[in-house]
């Protein structure tokens, strides 16, 4: 159901890769709320050009950049307040990646040279959005920006790898950033703690389907969907929630307040006493 609650106001999507992703589904909603919006992604993600029937349906235009690089953000920022006639008024960071995921690299054993990379793209990106959209004063006092995280920066998951770190490091990010640009120019920063979703980015970690079914069990609500996700980040995008700021905010269900649940006990565990006779006789 729409309510106009994005009505006049113009913004920046990153990361919308193809149906599956989260950004896809608050390009779809930002529309539907009355926005008009740039998509942007990095060119080799262009090149599936799944982005530009997105486009269509959404009436926005593309602009390609790569988010670690400043000189495309520039562009990005100074062509987007082109075509949409003035300045921003959210923007949506939806951009993860780990080359030492894609190559199956266990924990122990990172390349620093790709985790450097999976901290520029993950992370230090946010800043560097954050930065130059100060810097060319792109975004309309009372704008809203949205990162999205994870609870793997708060907790350990064994095969979330360099990604857990870059995931800390961009809700620091947030934090610290969102400060500033409260002070400067009543700009908002918050990260969205999404449950683990069916994303083709999401799936590509090691072990999805256990993270999936397991918080599916521990969260009273169940898994948020991406399309939920997308109904959260719109109306933090709004001027319902102009005092929100500095914030990671869990969207998952519950499950990041769960220690167990009757669920996980009755139909999830599947350990069934074993475990415990093993543990003793270690």
């Amino acid at each position: 159901m729409a309510n106009n609650l994005l009505k006049g106001k113009k913004g920046i999507i990153f990361g919308a890769l193809d149906e599956n992703s989260i950004a896809w589904k608050v390009a779809e909603r930002a529309k539907e709320e009355g926005a008009v919006f740039v998509l942007t992604n990095a060119p080799v993600a262009l090149r599936k050009g799944d982005i530009f029937r997105l486009a269509e349906k959404t009436g926005s235009e593309v602009i390609s950049a790569d988010v670690t690089q400043v000189d495309d953000l520039e562009n990005l920022f100074n062509e987007s307040m082109k075509l949409l006639g003035g300045k921003i008024d959210f923007i949506l960071h939806s951009v993860g990646m780990s080359p030492n995921v894609r190559k199956g690299l266990h924990y122990t054993e990172l390349d620093y040279n790709y985790m450097m990379k999976t901290l520029d793209v993950s992370a230090i990106s946010l800043h560097k959005v954050l930065q130059t959209a100060l810097n060319l004063d792109a975004i309309n006092e009372w704008g809203s920006v949205v990162a999205l995280s994870y609870i793997a920066a708060q907790r350990t998951f064994s095969s979330y790898s360099d990604m857990a770190q870059a995931k800390a490091m961009l809700e620091s990010i947030a934090r610290s950033f969102g400060y500033h640009y409260g002070k400067r120019k009543k700009v908002r920063v918050n990260t969205v703690s999404q449950s683990p979703t069916m994303t083709t980015a999401g799936q590509g970690v090691g072990g999805f389907n256990a993270f999936y079914t397991y918080a599916n069990c521990m969260s009273p609500l169940g898994n948020a969907t991406s399309a939920q996700c997308a109904d959260y980040c719109i109306t933090l995008f709004s001027d319902l929630t102009k005092m929100v700021t500095m914030q990671n905010l869990y969207h998952d269900g519950g499950y990041s307040t769960m220690g167990i649940s009757d669920k996980l006990i009755e139909d999830c565990f599947v350990c069934q006493g074993d475990c415990h006779d093993k543990n003793d006789n270690d």
